[in-house]
């Protein structure tokens, strides 16, 4: 497990986490990450992703704003922060980031070609934005913020992605989510997943609205889905 340098169109460059599996070559996983930045949250999912045989990469998509940010949701002042960074956040930018990422790896001489993207909450919608305007060939989202407000490039969408919807997200509601329903529903790249019962970051272990069963269930769909795309 390291970090890698990922350069950027602009000439800059920015550091992402990357865990590595024990059989290479093998198709890698940007993982987007949530308003915390890439903190051990996001650590933990890139190493379990790479123990299921993927390259994971998380990207500092806060690089712009502030390098090596990283919070937990443990204490007032950090959720303070962190939606201070969120309002900060340039999401054109990330995305272009994310597909900074995206190039790099697809090139890395580990990889074997194939690069898809699974992010939450902010990496949720940026997911979905990475399948409408970058190369990743699947694209995984959980409970993505504000992703009814950019349908409108639904009809970009060329490769697989998969959708978690929390049913009682605080941040997403009934209306938000079945406006993206009744959006994607009809597209056959599509694949979308509603978890009664669960709240926003069902799936962030230690989080106040974790769901076990939920998480589970989604893990194994996004395992399965991944596979299925993003074999070589």
């Amino acid at each position: 497990m390291g970090e890698i340098i990922i350069p950027t169109k602009g000439g800059d460059s920015y550091k992402a986490y990357m865990a590595m599996p024990d059989k290479i070559p093998a198709p890698t996983v940007i993982v987007i990450q949530e308003i915390f930045g890439v903190n051990q949250v996001m650590r933990d999912k890139c190493d379990w992703l790479a123990k299921q045989g993927f390259i994971a990469v998380c990207p500092d998509l806060f690089w712009r704003i502030e390098p090596g940010i990283e919070l937990t949701d443990q204490t007032d002042e950090e959720w303070t922060r962190a939606f201070e960074l969120y309002k900060a956040f340039d999401e054109a930018k990330g995305v272009e980031d994310i597909r900074a990422a995206i190039h790099t790896m697809r090139g890395h001489a580990e990889c074997n070609g194939k690069v898809g993207v699974l992010g939450y909450c902010l990496g949720g919608k940026l997911a979905y934005l990475a399948a409408t305007r970058s190369s990743s060939q699947a694209s995984v989202g959980y409970y993505g913020v504000g992703i009814q407000d950019a349908l409108k490039e639904a009809e970009n969408i060329k490769e697989p992605i998969l959708l978690h919807i929390a049913e009682e997200d605080e941040f997403v509601d009934k209306k938000a989510q079945k406006k993206i329903q009744k959006k994607l529903s009809s597209n056959s790249r599509a694949m979308l997943f509603s978890y009664p019962g669960a709240n926003h970051a069902f799936s962030r272990q230690g989080g106040a609205h974790y769901n076990a069963e939920a998480a589970k269930l989604a893990d194994q769909r996004s395992l399965d889905f991944l596979k299925q795309n993003l074999a070589a």
